[in-house]
């Protein structure tokens, strides 16, 4: 630590001096949160003009592509630079090879293009996993009792070719298999992306916090009893997940996320600290809702508990932070 000279004792020391007034607050603010730090997730629902709210997520819906478009272009105007879409797969599409993923005119491809079309400056992350697909909802393969890694990877580098032709500008690989990310870098040189970005779910715990998200994407209930331990980190751990950051860093991602956000912030500093590229957060459904329905209830103000809750993922390091509530930060960030 720096000395600045002998310490002083108050009063000659009176630290609420510099808290005093607005101004003196806003002059000596060590964290801003900006627009610049917000990527907006969307769910994708078939369908023309459809606004489907999700119970479990108060002020979230499932949007068809054309509100979807919409709702970029609003992102676009405040600021927002990227949104990551997920999309909620028809069950009659779902069987336990997820080959809906490898359909190039599939949900979430005509999104991409469309949104693409409309507003071609905004950036759009996508989501590398069987999950949405699978109607088992897991991440991979399902084979004898458990999710197969190799078999699974050769799947997700045809999945991420897929969406880069869409248009994606960032493959975002979140099924935590050993090696994907090398596998998928390789395939994008070979393919020609070589701009197409790789957003590595490096660090993706088995959350109790997903619940709301599996429920917007309908996956609810379909995992049983075992869930995604043997893939997913376990929640104890922090070692572990500045070994899965710094492995996936030397097989090529260019962006690194940690998942979980508000109960991991110990482990974004963590990985902050230990790899050499930018660290995401995500603001999980689970701790969007918690906010969502504290503030309902009327436990304390919505939109400061968002913004304290952001400032918490930038003190900790995060670059840039997906929550749910980006659209209300930028808007009020506007005013």
């Amino acid at each position: 630590m720096t000395s600045f000279g002998p310490a002083r004792s108050f009063p000659a020391t009176r630290l609420r001096r510099v808290r005093a007034t607005d101004w003196r607050r806003r002059l000596i603010r060590e964290t801003a949160v900006t627009a610049d730090d917000l990527i907006l997730p969307l769910f994708i629902i078939e369908g023309d003009n459809v606004t489907e709210p999700v119970t479990s997520l108060p002020g979230v819906s499932r949007l068809s592509i054309d509100r979807a478009v919409a709702v970029a272009r609003e992102a676009h105007a405040l600021g927002i630079p990227a949104l990551a879409l997920f999309p909620v797969t028809d069950k009659k599409l779902k069987n336990p090879q997820g080959s809906e993923a490898l359909n190039p005119k599939n949900l979430l491809c005509r999104a991409v293009r469309a949104i693409k079309a409309e507003v071609p400056d905004i950036g759009l992350i996508c989501d590398v996993a069987l999950d949405p697909y699978t109607d088992h909802g897991h991440d991979g393969l399902f084979i004898d009792g458990d999710v197969a890694n190799d078999a699974t990877v050769e799947i997700l580098v045809k999945q991420a070719l897929i969406l880069a032709e869409a248009g994606c500008d960032v493959v975002a690989p979140s099924d935590m298999m050993d090696g994907r990310i090398g596998a998928i870098r390789t395939a994008l040189e070979k393919g020609g992306f070589v701009n197409t970005m790789i957003l590595s779910y490096a660090v993706k715990y088995a959350s109790a916090f997903y619940g709301p998200f599996r429920d917007a994407v309908g996956s609810q209930g379909a995992l049983g009893a075992k869930g995604k331990h043997t893939y997913q980190m376990d929640a104890a751990n922090v070692d572990e997940a500045l070994r899965e950051a710094s492995t996936d860093v030397t097989e090529g991602a260019d962006l690194i996320m940690v998942k979980p956000g508000m109960p991991y912030l110990d482990v974004i500093a963590a990985v902050k600290n230990e790899v050499n590229v930018p660290v995401l957060a995500y603001q999980v459904s689970g701790e969007y809702a918690m906010i969502a329905v504290a503030a309902a209830a009327g436990a304390f103000d919505r939109l400061a508990a968002f913004q304290e809750s952001l400032l918490a993922f930038k003190r900790a390091g995060a670059s840039a932070v997906l929550t749910y509530a980006a659209l209300d930060i930028a808007r009020a960030l506007k005013k």
